[in-house]
């Protein structure tokens, strides 16, 4: 009888140098999900005639009725190549930039990525966020050109000029990673035709490399031939080059297996003792060592519960292990292990090392770091854009209330991008996303889904606040007026601002001394001492004590950190979030006697000093705009700058690219509401835009006033509660 997949699966799951974890990931409709698909027909596991039409991976019902993958899918799967079976784990991801967080979370999961650019299209803005976010966990790239059929059938273009084509795309691509790659992989991980460059068409099933042509003596030529032949001429592309064996052979050969990779990514995920018995197990991806794994997704399934999906990086998880979560600092215990197949997943009895896996039983959040003892979790994965659009949420039935809580929490799980604060002065729920779309797809899923019906508030902005010149000291004395505290604020400096943006210095809080992060700051242009000095970074803000000879200052600096914290979420002005500050603690009077000085009298000095400092260093409202880039027929290019303005963008270039109309332009995000469908009707619908990059920026002066009241009206605050 033959092998079941699952038992072939588990098989080679013991044997990392036959195991590649990798991911696709592309612009929005560049055809990642039907390239997969083919890939999975091609492991025996879907019908050949369904391929690239039945999207086996997008599983969710909106996924099929909107054409687009919003969650990431996992699959394993087995390929041969020269004699040898290969366990392939491949994580199909969206393109859509709204669900760029899935994008992130699933390369801390997988070593290698397919990227995958349109041919006819070439290198898009997405495709090079992607492109970031894979290099930025160290994640090697390899290139696939898809859509290839429509070079041949609408553009008719001869071989010359479609190998002049890739010559451009793949030259960008290189110039992409030449700019954001590491120093050490900037010309390793360069894509070449030679060998990590594969073509073909997704849709119809067929690739093409360099390799695989000489080996089976195939052509361009027999390529164009057989679509110019007419009919279904093109189908025997099918049997002579078919795609999972193109790009699964390239896979195998260049991207890298579990064990080599671990020893260059572990440095770069993990910040704890590389010597100890824990660092050398996770570097030597060591089945028998104790156990670390990452949690990647969480997916609530209805009949399972919570299934979480994850990457193990040493050890072997075995049905009914115990491990400890790092984040929420408690044990628990394993009741399944699980290897994907598409929608399906299979029950095994355990794991080891370098694989993809599902979990059941254990209740964690996605960058979850799963460990035997407390230790020193991942990295916090960090995602490349902020949530800068806002929905109030409430359940339509009261009764429906505590149901509505159970399911706003279930849905952080699933995608962590979506922000969820209850407040509890108001007692409204804000949903925080990356997008207008975002927040529908969830608003339909927790209806359609979870079924509790809910009414939403038209979407609202999320702002930043900020200061712009340095204060003079300011006081926060405690209610007992036994302790007394004083502080500074001044803007923070942009390269530091960067440092923190790109994630290159840790955020949370510094416990002991650390050189590395002392480094980075004197390049930035700190004094040293000084940099020895910071001991918080929060949100883009970072706190400095600057006291000196002060005895009881590490008693209360935990609680002096909490305030802080608790400041820059909620800024003087208008209680939105700062963004950019730097706050000094310049010096403090303490009460000798420990019980005079707790939470409840540290608490308020500190938190009056801290916002009288700011009230004072010129506070400003900061507000999001994002740099989209428009493409539309060159006819309506007047049109496109029209819309633009009236809605106080900026147009930053604009090029012709034959009958297209290339336009980059910066806008604020406020006044973006509606944006794709008046872009549809000012291009007679053939418009569409897509988002570059995303910052924070000065709301012009005559919009301060007006901003600030409408802020403090919707959240009822009144004069008292704010700093003003």
């Amino acid at each position: 009888m033959a092998e079941k997949m699952v038992d072939k699966v588990v098989r080679i799951t013991k044997n990392p140098e036959q195991i590649r974890n990798i991911c696709t990931c592309a612009h929005i409709d560049h055809g990642k999900t039907t390239f997969s698909d083919n890939l999975l027909s091609g492991a025996g596991m879907m019908s050949e005639e369904l391929a690239g039409k039945q999207l086996a991976l997008d599983f969710h019902e909106d996924e099929k009725a909107r054409g687009i993958t919003i969650d990431t899918a996992a699959v394993s799967m087995v390929h041969k190549l020269e004699d040898k079976e290969y366990l392939i784990n491949l994580l199909d991801t969206p393109g859509h930039v709204d669900f760029g967080g899935d994008v992130t979370r699933a390369m801390r999961a997988v070593d290698g990525a397919i990227v995958l650019t349109c041919a006819v299209e070439g290198m898009m803005p997405q495709t090079e966020t992607v492109l970031r976010q894979a290099l930025k966990e160290r994640v090697k790239p390899i290139l696939f050109i898809n859509k290839v059929d429509r070079l041949i059938k609408e553009l008719q273009l001869t071989p010359e000029a479609m190998q002049e084509r890739f010559v451009k795309i793949i030259a960008e691509v290189n110039k992409q990673i030449e700019a954001i790659a590491p120093k050490e992989y900037k010309e390793k991980w360069q894509v070449n035709v030679q060998e990590t460059v594969a073509f073909g068409s997704a849709f119809h099933n067929w690739a093409l490399s360099i390799p695989y042509m000489k080996k089976k003596g195939i052509s361009f030529k027999d390529i164009i031939d057989a679509y110019l032949a007419g009919g279904e001429e093109y189908k025997t592309l099918q049997k002579k080059a078919p795609i999972h064996e193109v790009v699964l052979d390239m896979v195998i050969r260049h991207h890298p297996n579990p064990k080599a990779a671990q020893e260059y990514r572990i440095p770069r995920l993990w910040r704890g003792d590389l010597e100890s018995e824990d660092g050398k197990a996770m570097l030597n991806c060591d089945p028998n060592g104790p156990i670390w794994a990452c949690i990647t997704k969480v997916v609530v399934d209805p009949q399972a519960g919570e299934i979480s999906c994850g990457r193990i990086f040493s050890g072997t998880i075995k049905r009914g292990s115990e491990v400890y979560m790092n984040q929420q600092k408690q044990n628990t215990r394993i009741q399944q292990v699980f290897v994907f197949n598409g929608a399906k997943r299979d029950i095994v009895e355990s794991i080891p090392a370098g694989n993809v896996v599902g979990l059941a039983g254990v209740k964690a959040y996605p960058g979850e770091t799963l460990s035997l003892e407390p230790s020193v979790p991942f990295e916090a994965i960090t995602h490349i854009f902020e949530p800068v659009i806002t929905k109030a949420i409430e359940a339509a039935k009261p009764a429906d209330l505590p149901k509505l809580i159970e399911v706003l929490r279930q849905v952080t799980k699933e995608d962590p991008t979506i922000k969820v604060e209850i407040n509890e002065e108001t007692g409204e729920h804000l949903l925080h996303g990356m997008g207008e779309l975002h927040l529908e797809v969830i608003e339909n899923r927790i209806k359609s889904e979870k079924n509790v019906e809910v009414k939403t508030s038209p979407p609202i902005v999320v702002y930043r606040e900020t200061v712009t010149k340095k204060s003079g000291q300011a006081e926060g004395k405690s209610p007992n007026k036994h302790n007394k505290l004083y502080f500074t604020v001044e803007p923070l400096d942009d390269k530091t601002y960067e440092l923190i943006k790109s994630g290159e210095l840790p955020t949370g809080r510094v416990k002991k001394k650390d050189m590395a992060i002392r480094d980075q700051l004197v390049e930035c242009g700190w004094d040293s001492k000084e940099a020895l000095k910071m001991r918080d970074v929060h949100n883009g803000c970072v706190f400095v004590d600057q006291t000196k000879g002060i005895v009881q200052i590490n008693e209360i600096m935990e609680m002096v950190l909490d305030m802080f914290e608790d400041v820059i979420n909620a800024g003087p002005i208008a209680k939105e979030p700062c963004v950019k500050v730097r706050v000094n603690l310049v010096d403090c009077k303490l009460h000798e006697d420990a019980i005079h000085r707790g939470p409840a009298q540290m608490y308020p000095a500190v938190r009056d000093g801290i916002r009288t400092a700011m009230m004072d260093a010129g506070p400003l409202i900061f507000e999001p705009k994002q740099i989209l880039h428009i493409e539309a027929p060159v006819d309506y290019m007047g049109e496109v700058s029209k819309l633009v303005s009236n809605k106080r963008g900026q147009l930053l270039e604009m090029n012709q690219e034959g009958a297209l109309v290339i336009a980059k332009a910066k806008m604020p995000v406020g006044e973006m509401f509606g944006w794709s469908s008046e872009l549809r009707s000012a291009t007679g619908g053939r418009g569409n835009s897509s988002l570059v990059d995303q910052m924070f920026e000065k709301l012009p002066n005559e919009l301060q006033e007006k901003i600030i009241k409408q802020i403090r009206d919707r959240k009822g605050l009144t004069e008292s509660q704010v700093g003003a």
